[in-house]
């Protein structure tokens, strides 16, 4: 199953990434999760998807020189605002495992003419990065899709220096998901299906070796995901319907499977936007 829930990510991403988005509607989920319009501006129009849940630049106290990862790095948008805040003696590196986001990625990068990032195709689960070779790990509405999480755990702690930390954006659970909620792939693929609760969070965490581990409530209205014209996803699904089996196909609508999603189900009286920090030791 784990591959088949990799597939269907990686064909609703690409399909993300190879489409328009209405610019507006990217922008107010952007603004209801945490960025500045002095963040938008900052960076390339065509980095910012709609695909947030929250703002890990905002809150992971990036300083000049650092080198900062971004997980599941998308059209950009996060690795921008990092490299901006690194400086041009640090670095911004992006990793996505769906080749159509970096593709995307880059073209952004070379519109900004950003030369402090880099971008590499890989799964957060097994990262071309040597050991040790990190001060931050961020990231935005990602590691809720990672089938293996204790997997993705180890190898953020294992690219992360001493004393490196983890700031990311997320989704995690405060209560038990509804059986059709649970098994629906429009669910995963929009961030809901695999999110965690969040003490098994904490607990995957510590179990990889991190200290310090804050998960917060960011408060925010998950309903924010339908501000995009005909999408509804933080983590922008293709897939037919909330109530579709598993094993259903992805829709030619990239961003159609969580609208269905949230017309079904009151998603904030299950899930919600987490500010997540942990240190190594």
């Amino acid at each position: 199953m784990t591959d088949a829930l990799k597939d269907a990510v990686k064909t609703s991403y690409g399909a993300t990434a190879r489409s328009a988005v209405d610019p507006e509607g990217a922008a107010r989920i952007a603004a209801a999760f945490g960025y500045s319009a002095e963040d938008l501006a900052a960076i390339p129009d065509e980095a910012n998807l709609g695909l947030s849940c929250g703002n890990p630049t905002a809150t992971a106290s990036l300083r000049p020189g650092e080198t900062v990862l971004d997980l599941g790095c998308g059209g950009g948008l996060d690795v921008f605002l990092a490299a901006k805040a690194v400086g041009p003696e640090g670095r911004a590196i992006g990793v996505d495992m769906t080749e159509d986001m970096l593709a995307r990625a880059r073209e952004n990068a070379a519109t900004g003419g950003y030369d402090n990032v880099e971008f590499h195709l890989a799964e957060i689960e097994r990262m071309p990065l040597p050991d040790a070779s990190v001060d931050c790990v961020i990231s935005n509405c990602v590691l809720n899709l990672c089938p293996d999480k204790p997997a993705a755990f180890a190898e953020i702690f294992r690219v992360l220096k001493p004393g490196g930390r983890l700031a990311v954006s997320d989704i995690a659970l405060k209560a038990p998901l509804p059986e059709d909620l649970k098994a629906s792939l429009d669910a995963f693929v929009g961030c809901i299906a695999g999110a965690i609760p969040f003490a098994a969070y904490a607990e995957g965490l510590k179990g990889a070796g991190f200290g310090n581990i804050d998960i917060v409530d960011a408060g925010a209205d998950l309903n924010a995901y339908g501000e995009i014209d005909g999408q509804a996803a933080c983590c922008a699904p293709a897939v037919e319907s909330c109530c579709a089996p598993a094993e259903a196909e992805p829709s030619p609508d990239v961003h159609a499977g969580l609208l269905a999603t949230l017309r079904a189900h009151d998603v904030n009286a299950y899930a919600a936007s987490v500010k997540v920090f942990a240190l190594k030791a």
